[in-house]
């Protein structure tokens, strides 16, 4: 194929040659005896191979070479050299060029460097093409995953979202449950109406009833004004309860009677406000267990569950987790301005073998903690944390749970160390933390606050 390639060199004899060769080989040759005049065509046209002169008597050929890397990101450079500066051509060749000749130039070897600097881009290429068209054929929404379940997951969406059901999506933390409620909102007539996420664990038990359906003004102590609540908000639209398993008795009853009549009394009201709110509810905990023990009314789990949506987390489906690396190191590259990484064979292999306890939420941290501490170009087994890179094992478990507890140790501060170092265990999974604490997830919410722990993970 025909390619546009782009000769530098301030020797007008030397460029013809050059030009005059590629010409004769069927490319389309611009020709620059200046280092601005190849600026100015570098920032005006695209070229696919860029073939300078490392001295020019105004602009050196590295400043071309930084510029057109910057310019055209898949540009390949060859550069030239005179006696005496092949250091020159060694710092170039580290800044990205594809190869260098000494001048004077050997026709033969030029053709034949430039063939395979041309071929090696079109590799490239093709390589970013074929990522691109898998992430496509791969995605929905913001959801990415080629394995069976994600699939059948896609599949389901598309089922779902156009109808008025509501939706229970089960899955541990981390797994991207808020993303498939913002999917099926998306695929829903209802998608230019708002779609409302609420953290039912996160909000304390005397104060969620106020969030989810308002007040009226003097209804409690500081409710110094009317406030609509969220079913208001959601109006039209799609509210999302996220950890549904964690609310109250009380409120479930409240909550059952709004999504059977679609109408709710703000705390405080007198008269009951309509509302066209589709639900979406989603949760960690097993709801069915939930029933049995009497913790979870079994009327307001069928409501719930019209239609079922199961997440696998990550460590079982870890075809997905290459998938994941790249849309996360383009997306992370991106947000800082960054050229996309690249990522060895072996530290892609850590990943895939790694259980990932915290599930695509701990894989994007762990990306983005890699792209921001790389050294080079490409992410290698180093730049990955040391669970990853001893082969899967968390350092927290290796402790068997221990926790630093000294003579003279308060209370208080034997139940922060507790915490913390549980909360290290499951990776910042707080309802596994709860579990293991033998304590509710609201008293490990609050918590977490008074220890100042929000942090940990």
């Amino acid at each position: 194929m025909r390619k546009r390639i782009l000769v530098v060199d301030d020797d007008p004899s030397d460029l013809d040659v050059i030009a005059e060769s590629l010409e004769r080989e069927g490319h389309d040759v611009a020709k620059a005896e200046s280092g601005k005049e190849a600026l100015r065509l570098i920032e005006s046209e695209n070229f696919n191979l860029i073939i300078t002169d490392l001295k020019l008597p105004d602009i050196d050929g590295m400043e071309i070479l930084r510029r057109a890397k910057a310019e055209i990101p898949h540009v390949q450079v060859i550069v030239l050299t005179g006696y005496g500066t092949i250091e020159g051509a060694v710092e170039a060749m580290r800044s990205g060029a594809f190869h260098f000749l000494q001048k004077p130039v050997d026709i033969v070897i030029l053709r034949e460097t430039v063939k395979r600097a041309l071929e090696k881009q079109e590799l490239e290429l093709r390589n970013i093409y074929l990522m691109e068209q898998a992430q496509e054929r791969y995605r929905f929404e913001n959801l990415i995953g080629k394995s069976k379940a994600m699939q059948e997951i896609f599949r389901q969406i598309r089922r779902v979202a156009p109808t008025r059901a509501n939706v229970l999506i089960i899955g541990e933390t981390g797994t991207g449950k808020e993303l498939i409620a913002r999917a099926i909102h998306q695929h829903s007539p209802r998608r230019d109406k708002p779609f409302v996420a609420v953290n039912c664990a996160a909000i304390p038990k005397e104060l969620l009833e106020s969030e989810l359906f308002g007040h009226e003004k003097g209804a409690f102590t500081g409710a110094v004004r009317q406030k609509a609540g969220y079913f208001e908000l959601a109006d039209g639209g799609t509210l999302f309860l996220d950890e549904i398993g964690d609310m109250s008795p009380d409120l479930q009853a409240k909550l059952l009677r709004a999504i059977e009549t679609k109408e709710f009394w703000r705390v405080g009201g007198t008269r009951p406000i309509e509302v066209d709110v589709r639900i979406i509810a989603a949760t960690n905990r097993d709801l069915e267990e939930a029933v049995r023990k009497g913790e979870f009314r079994e009327d307001l789990y069928y409501r719930l569950k019209v239609f079922t949506i199961r997440v696998p987390p990550l460590r079982e489906r870890r075809e997905d987790i290459p998938l994941l690396v790249q849309h996360f190191i383009k997306e992370i590259c991106e947000q800082n301005g960054m050229e996309p990484l690249k990522i060895t064979r072996e530290a892609m292999d850590k990943l895939i073998n790694y259980d990932w306890p915290g599930n695509v939420r701990e894989l994007r941290n762990v990306i983005e903690s890699a792209v921001i501490t790389a050294t080079s170009d490409t992410i290698d087994v180093d730049d990955l944390p040391e669970e990853i890179r001893g082969g899967g094992r968390r350092a927290e478990e290796e402790d068997d749970s221990r926790i630093d507890v000294r003579v003279g140790m308060s209370m208080d501060e034997i139940e922060k160390e507790a915490i913390r170092k549980t909360l290290q265990m499951t990776g910042g999974n707080k309802t596994k933390a709860a579990n293991i604490l033998k304590i509710g997830l609201r008293t490990l919410y609050r918590k977490i606050k008074q220890y100042g722990l929000e942090d940990v993970t």
